[in-house]
């Protein structure tokens, strides 16, 4: 039976395309979920006249989509979880907690069906993400998992980094203020000898 599909279909197509697909698939699947009708004539003409719009809306698909990807590409989140003593977590890292990490974290909400974990995560460290944000609009995210109480360890480590270096900042400003003030002490005292 020939129909023409009203949205994107998982396998089969994308909205307007017009599939051969099994008598039952389209009476009982895809017409009363009113994801496709059936190629008539009619229709057929109907959709000639829908192509310009279907083209337009992919294209806003898609900007959406890269932007997305903008935003997300190459950025990094954490996620603490239980861990034992060799680094293998108590349980696995899901799609769930990671999409969720993301609107927390970054701020981007994409759905957990289109994260590519590259298998189950069991394990302490850092994992590389795929995102499907559209056909062929990816981007790669990088995973931290930490055990409980490391993210906070961690972040302490990186605000001790920071305070070292305005340490080290202020103390090379001192040592050169003393430098100054030594060079004019020693005016002063060639000037008195004078």
């Amino acid at each position: 039976m020939k129909v023409i599909l009203l949205s994107d279909v998982k396998g089969r197509g994308k909205e307007g395309d017009v599939i051969e697909v099994a008598r039952g698939f389209a009476t009982n699947y895809l017409l009363p979920r009113k994801m496709a009708i059936q190629a008539t004539p009619g229709n057929l003409k109907q959709l000639e006249a829908r192509v310009h719009n279907i083209k337009k809306r992919e294209e806003t698909k898609r900007a959406e989509a890269e932007a997305h990807a903008a935003q997300v590409s190459g950025k990094s989140i954490v996620i603490e979880m239980k861990a034992g003593d060799g680094g293998k977590l108590y349980g696995s890292v899901t799609g769930g907690m990671i999409a969720d990490a993301l609107a927390e974290q970054i701020g981007v909400d994409v759905d957990r069906r289109k994260l590519d974990l590259h298998g189950h995560i069991k394990t302490v460290g850092e994992h590389v993400i795929d995102v499907r944000l559209y056909d062929e609009v990816t981007a790669q995210i990088t995973l931290k998992v930490v055990p409980i109480g490391g993210a906070a360890a961690a972040a302490a480590e990186q605000a001790e980094v920071e305070v070292d270096v305005v340490v080290d900042a202020g103390s090379e400003a001192d040592v050169e203020a003393d430098a100054e003030a030594g060079a004019d002490d020693a005016d002063e005292s060639d000037a008195d000898a004078e």
